[in-house]
């Protein structure tokens, strides 16, 4: 089991940026996980957003998000990151780290195994 605990949330303008943290605990090593981040907004169902490999360098984004988010991630601090900037209104919703052991399809949930309790961030002009 990996417990994932996500940080870094809150109220935004739009146009800011955030930076959110997904902190790992697990008694694998936590380059053994290909992590992603999904979101959840009012009325909608979870969505994929972005995902990493387990060394960091591949990554995945939804169209919605590419060039404006960057996630990464730092195995030695077990962590993963998700860099927000030019926040959109539509943006706005809960953000839950996920990790998995198997699979090659990045953007689809059942993938994951593991998440996190999810953090609000909310894009307000």
């Amino acid at each position: 089991q990996v417990q994932l605990v996500e940080s870094g949330g809150g109220l935004v303008q739009v146009g800011g940026s955030v930076r959110l943290c997904c902190a790992a605990t697990s008694g694998r090593t936590f380059s053994s996980y290909s992590m992603a981040w999904f979101r959840q907004g009012p009325g909608k169902e979870r969505e994929f957003v972005a995902a990493i490999n387990r060394n960091g360098r591949s990554t995945s984004y939804t169209d919605s998000v590419k060039g404006r988010f960057t996630c990464s991630r730092d195995n030695a601090k077990n962590s993963v990151f998700l860099h927000m900037n030019t926040l959109k209104p539509e943006d706005t919703a809960v953000y839950y780290c996920a990790a998995a052991l198997y699979g090659s399809t990045w953007d689809l949930s059942g993938k994951y195994a593991y998440w996190g309790q999810g953090t609000q961030v909310t894009v307000s002009s």
